[in-house]
């Protein structure tokens, strides 16, 4: 019930993160959209607003399936090597694999963010 309630507190927190985030990147991108129209880029206002917001909910998200992922083969690894201590190299290479979860997703970020510029 602990794990729940703190995964639930993670999760909401992260996505009021997100929303204020998305809201400030959507305003701005916004103000800048009515103030002049970027004729060269043909973007309008709200194409970049809505771009802002998929980085922003590309990198949130990734973050928290890292860091969910990163929990539970965190928490096998230690079992694991309490049992043998041999694996220690396989374990590293399983949570390293999970925290690039949250790379990719930064990675994503930036090309939709190379769009936008």
């Amino acid at each position: 019930m602990k794990k729940i309630r703190m995964l639930n507190a993670v999760i909401l927190s992260s996505a009021a993160i997100i929303a204020v985030v998305g809201a400030f990147y959507s305003q701005q991108a916004w103000a800048e959209g009515v103030q002049s129209v970027p004729a060269a880029a043909g973007m309008s206002s709200l194409d970049k607003a809505l771009g802002y917001l998929a980085a922003a909910l590309a990198v949130g998200a990734s973050c928290i399936g890292a860091g969910i992922a990163v929990s539970h083969v965190g928490s096998a690894a230690m079992g694991a090597l309490s049992e043998k201590p041999e694996l220690t190299g396989r374990a590293l290479i399983f949570v390293g694999l999970a925290e690039g979860i949250a790379i990719y997703g930064l990675i994503v970020a930036i090309m939709i963010l190379g769009r936008l510029v």
